[in-house]
């Protein structure tokens, strides 16, 4: 078993090379938020307490074209559904924690945090992970993040205007999600819903207010789960049932 430093320390190191790509998502952020003429305040409390990059890229559009309340708060709260399916995943490593440590790891809980924290929880078994330090490797993950993404945001409100258009930093968070992704597609449920998801969006690309993108988030989930109940139940009529011995 690792100490809580040498977990907390692992969780930094693995989340390092994703700064790559989330940073400038950072930095574009707080570029589209003062075009959106938020208050600087306000930018920064998003970053720091929203904390969800695609929510807060999408609101700072919103905002700027003058959307109705409750569609910001419709799209960013479909978007971030998928932070349930986060949850639930790694919930049997961490229901033996205590309720400070859930709802820290919760805030903290990102689909970059989530990408790394999850392969470490899966080198173990969820009994293990209650005898082990794993935790602390998320805290190292998350934390990582949220101050990278701190920095990045004050970055993009004090020089990000000067930023040449042609470094085309926006390119690099579809760049990140789809390094993310790829690795955890793993059975033909996923492949699906992320194929389903893919077609959506780009269909549904020239809907307002993004909605294009709600589409596609509820079109992935419902692939994803109506696809592993049909090869869950094919997969027991293939296999013979058990019958029970003749007395």
């Amino acid at each position: 078993m690792l100490s809580k430093s040498a977990e907390f320390w692992g969780g930094v190191r693995a989340q390092l090379p994703i700064l790559l790509g989330t940073s400038p998502f950072g930095v574009i952020y707080g570029i589209l938020a003062l075009e959106a003429e938020l208050p600087i305040p306000i930018i920064l409390a998003m970053s720091m307490i929203v904390f969800a990059g695609s929510a807060q890229f999408i609101a700072a559009e919103l905002f700027k074209t003058l959307t109705p309340g409750v569609i910001i708060v419709m799209t960013t709260f479909v978007v971030n559904l998928r932070h349930m399916l986060y949850s639930a995943s790694l919930a049997p490593y961490v229901k033996h924690l205590s309720k400070p440590w859930k709802y820290l790891l919760a805030f903290l809980l990102t689909d970059e945090a989530y990408a790394v924290t999850i392969v470490r929880y899966e080198k173990s078994t969820p009994a293990s992970a209650r005898h082990s330090n794993q935790h602390w490797y998320f805290l190292g993950s998350g934390l990582t993040l949220w101050v990278s993404w701190q920095m990045s945001t004050i970055v993009g409100i004090v020089v990000g205007a000067e930023i040449p258009a042609s470094w085309s930093l926006d390119f690099a968070l579809p760049l990140t999600f789809i390094a993310l992704v790829i690795p955890v597609l793993r059975d033909r449920p996923a492949i699906l819903a992320a194929l389903t998801a893919g077609i959506v969006a780009v269909a549904a690309n020239s809907l307002p207010y993004n909605l294009g993108l709600m589409a596609a988030v509820l079109a992935g989930i419902a692939a994803g789960v109506i696809s592993e109940q049909w090869f869950a139940v094919a997969h027991d009529e293939a296999m013979p049932g058990e019958t029970e011995p003749t007395p």
